[in-house]
């Protein structure tokens, strides 16, 4: 397959490619599956759309690198050590370019556990403050809970908190790459991270952009900030290429039509179930039916209509 057919072809992907009910891709290793090339230099090893388990030994977010002539950049250091040296023995298959940094998308296990084994190879690692914060506040607590489900995987991880970190931006130039690393506002989860490659058109998305799995909305998830940050700063960036926070990289169409369009359409259905003087239970049942084909759908729907009914009870 030429590389203008694999870039086609993983732009058009469909929640037909989500991968929610296959335990492990990749046998071989601990990763969830094996790094491709998305574009030239830009690789990605994409991990379950399902939950973490031990089957998946909690590789179920995107850990992404960018070979830049001078250097690899890691995007995420993975939800534990067994998973973050994984994924550079597979850079070092790829290219004898050293790791030069590592950059966490949030505070959540997934992205920064791993952050154990790049902290003993000496590799800065770098965060937004909100989520260096939350890592200090939480992360032993996270520690814990993916110790629950990775059990014997869960050796040699510990909370390694991030050594770089950053307000609005952080410019990265190395090799033939132009980096930056970019906090645009509030939007999943504290300190969410967008890493944009300006003259690639290709932003690695982290968890503002859902498209084979259902967005998960948290307590501190202000859906309304979301869109706004959404219509105000990362859709102007006009990307080609979208490597979400979980699933396969696909295109903006894709992921506004399943992030930003989604939340549109959630706040639409519990303010009208609002306005016909609805309660908390009843929200659970708004009409999500549009979504029924994402992945962690039966897992997430009703919990995001509480979670937005709450936030919108007293606008």
């Amino acid at each position: 397959m030429s590389l203008r057919v694999l870039i086609a072809a993983l732009c058009l992907a469909s929640p037909v490619w989500a991968s929610e009910d296959i335990a492990d891709q990749y046998p071989g290793s601990a990763l969830y599956s094996k790094p491709v090339e998305v574009i030239p230099h830009v690789w990605s090893a994409i991990g379950a759309t399902a939950p973490p388990t031990y089957e998946n030994s909690g590789h179920n977010n995107n850990l992404s690198f960018v070979v830049t002539g001078d250097g690899v950049v890691v995007v995420n250091g993975g939800a534990a050590y067994v998973l973050a040296k994984a994924l550079h023995e597979e850079i070092k298959v790829i290219t004898d370019q050293p790791v030069k940094l590592v950059i966490d998308e949030n505070a959540q296990g997934h992205a920064m556990l791993g952050n154990s084994y790049w902290a003993e190879q000496g590799v800065p690692i770098l965060a937004h403050v909100d989520a260096a914060h939350e890592i200090a506040e939480n992360g032993h607590r996270i520690l814990e809970g993916m110790k629950r489900y990775n059990r014997d995987k869960a050796e040699g991880t510990f909370v390694a908190p991030p050594t770089l970190t950053f307000e609005d931006e952080y410019i990265v130039e190395m090799g033939d790459f132009r980096i930056e690393v970019l906090h645009l506002g509030p939007a999943h989860s504290p300190g969410d991270t967008q890493v944009w490659l300006p003259n690639q058109s290709l932003v690695i998305a982290g968890d503002m952009a859902f498209h084979e799995r259902m967005l998960p909305i948290f307590e501190d998830t202000i859906v309304y900030d979301w869109i706004e940050t959404w219509d105000t700063y990362f859709e102007p960036l006009g990307a080609t290429y979208v490597i979400p926070g979980h699933g396969h990289p696909t295109n903006m169409d894709q992921v506004r039509r399943y992030t930003r369009d989604y939340l549109v359409h959630l706040r639409a259905v519990v303010g009208a179930h609002l306005e016909d003087g609805g309660d908390l239970a009843g929200a659970y049942y708004v009409d999500q039916s549009a979504y029924r084909n994402l992945d962690t759908f039966e897992e997430l729907a009703t919990k995001n209509a509480g979670f937005v009914y709450e936030q919108m009870e007293f606008e």
